[in-house]
Formats: C-alpha cells, sequence, structure tokens
C-alpha cells in the first residue's frame, strides 16, 4: 500500500470513529435527559430519596457527556499561532472537570442521606422499583456505546464509567424497593443511597487520579519510560541522551522531546524519519521532537542536575 493509501485509510478511519462517537454522545445524552425528568420527578412523588440522588448523579453524568462531547470536537480544531498544540488538552481538562463534578454531587446525596437516617420518611416501594428498572436499561444501552473506545481514551473512559455505574447504582436502587415492599424498613433508602457513593467513589477514583496525572504533564500509563531510554541509548552513534520529556498532548495522544549525543560527524538521512516512526511503533508516540547535538560540541545548556 502506497503511503498516500495508507494516509487516506487512516483519515477515513479516524473520521468514522469521530461520527460513531458523536453519534454515541447525542444518543446517550438524549437517553439521559429524558430519564432524569422521569427519575426526578417520581422520585419526588414516591418520597424516594435513592431515585433522587440517582437523578442527580444522572444529571451530573449528562453535564460529563457533554463535557466530553464538546472536548473531542474542540481537539479536532486545527492549531492556531496562539494555540499551537490546538485544543487537545481540553479532553484532559474535560476528564478531570467530570471527575471534580461527580464528587461535587456525591458530597451532597451524602448529606441528605445522613440526615434521612434521622428522619426517616414512606417510600413507595414499587415506583422505585419500575423507575430504577428502566434506568438499568438506559444506562447500560449507553455505556454500552462507549465499551469499544474506552480503553484507549480517558475521556470516552469517562463516559463509559459514568454510565456503567450508573447502570449498577440503579440495579441497586431496584433491589432497595424490593426490600422496602417486603420488609417496609424505610432506613433502606438512605442505606442504599450511601451505598451509591460508595461505589460510584470507588468507581471513579482511577478517573480523577488519572486525569490529574495528565493534567500535570505525567507519564500517561501504558508508556515504557525504561524501554523508551534503552532503545534510544541503543542507537548506533549515539554516546548518551538528556532532556528527555514524555507528556500527554490529549487523551489520546502522546508527545516526547530528547537530545541526542552522537559520536560520529553525520548521521544517515533518514536517521530522524526511521527514529520517529519507531518511537511512534513501539511506544505509541505521536509526536516527537529529536534535537540531534555532536560529542564535540559545546555543552548544551539544557544538559544538567534535574534532567533525565
Amino acid at each position: 500500500m502506497s503511503p498516500s493509501n495508507a494516509g487516506t485509510n487512516m483519515s477515513r478511519d479516524h473520521n468514522h470513529k469521530i461520527s460513531n462517537y458523536n453519534r454515541a454522545f447525542a444518543i446517550g445524552i438524549m437517553l439521559n435527559v429524558i430519564f432524569v425528568a422521569i427519575e426526578a420527578g417520581y422520585g419526588v412523588a414516591a418520597g424516594s430519596l435513592a431515585l433522587i440522588a440517582d437523578a442527580g448523579h444522572n444529571l451530573s453524568d449528562v453535564i460529563s457527556l457533554l463535557l466530553a462531547w464538546g472536548a473531542g470536537l474542540l481537539a479536532e480544531k486545527a492549531a492556531t499561532e496562539k494555540r499551537t498544540y490546538g485544543f487537545r488538552k481540553v479532553t484532559i481538562m474535560a476528564s478531570l472537570a467530570s471527575a471534580i463534578l461527580l464528587l461535587v454531587a456525591l458530597g451532597g446525596i451524602t448529606w441528605e442521606a445522613i440526615g434521612r437516617f434521622f428522619t426517616p420518611k414512606p417510600v413507595d416501594g414499587m415506583t422505585v422499583i419500575v423507575v430504577a428498572a428502566i434506568g438499568v436499561v438506559i444506562n447500560t444501552i449507553t455505556a454500552l456505546l462507549f465499551v469499544s473506545g474506552q480503553k484507549n481514551d480517558l475521556n470516552i473512559r469517562g463516559a463509559f464509567l459514568h454510565m456503567a455505574a450508573d447502570a449498577g447504582v440503579s440495579l441497586g436502587v431496584v433491589v432497595g424497593g424490593i426490600i422496602i415492599m417486603n420488609t417496609g424498613w424505610l432506613l433502606i433508602d438512605p442505606l442504599i443511597s450511601l451505598l451509591i457513593v460508595a461505589v460510584i467513589l470507588v468507581g471513579t477514583w482511577s478517573l480523577l487520579r488519572d486525569s490529574m496525572n495528565l493534567a500535570i504533564d505525567s507519564v500517561p500509563e501504558g508508556i515504557d519510560m525504561d524501554g523508551i531510554k534503552r532503545y534510544l541509548t541503543d542507537l548506533e552513534n549515539v554516546s548518551q541522551i538528556h532532556d528527555l520529556h514524555v507528556w500527554p498532548m490529549s487523551t489520546t495522544e502522546v508527545a516526547l522531546s530528547v537530545h541526542l549525543i552522537t559520536v560520529g560527524d553525520s548521521l544517515n538521512s533518514d536517521f530522524l524519519c526511521k527514529l520517529q516512526q519507531e518511537l511512534h511503533d513501539r511506544f505509541s508516540i505521536e509526536h516527537s521532537t529529536i534535537q540531534v547535538e555532536r560529542q564535540n560540541d559545546g555543552p548544551c545548556i539544557l544538559n544538567k542536575n534535574g534532567c533525565i
């Protein structure tokens, strides 16, 4: 396959993925907006904090889906002289905002649930069961829309985790409704609410941690730094490397910059091209910048203590 054909196919696949994600976000947001309105209304009518808590969480997920979708669209915008990397970084900001938004929602649910332990209120168990069961179906469908992309994109992973957690939470609310109907134990409603908080907190902790790491330009998960250093130092005519940096440009793209000190007077004309291709193929580095220095040149001002 010629390079031009390969580039055309990659572009076509990329555009196809974007189209699929746009469709997934549109469907997921539409389903969840409708369900939030229904769940909140019936939660108030049935006097169920668990339903209201789940509706509040679903609302935060709708906002998170909107953030993730908007960030993905912005990331596709071309770079400018002012924003030389474009808007790729907003995908990281969106995943971090999503995690923070979720923590705020969990705090509100916890506060209300604790109050219900001291002043329990009657709950219509059957309404809780039916509405929550609908939520299980809707959230499962929405989560499945993002299952294929969540392994390679933190932004998509955030959407998937939110909807998968919602499906589990709604299932827990169904169980709570059944218990209330059979035992009349009203404290199960705030108890289920606190269990919802615990499940969501545990399930999204990794999202918050990974988002924070990417936001401060930590090396993304899955990048083999030791392997990269071994590969670079083992290159022919390369005696030393310094000022090696690896950071996320977005939730899906990784950049690298490094200085190579060479012992020869010249390198093959295709040295840098092959090196960039190898870094891409072996280490998933999409954007690499390499500075070549000769061993008998003067010292580089960036080659100092503290550099990798």
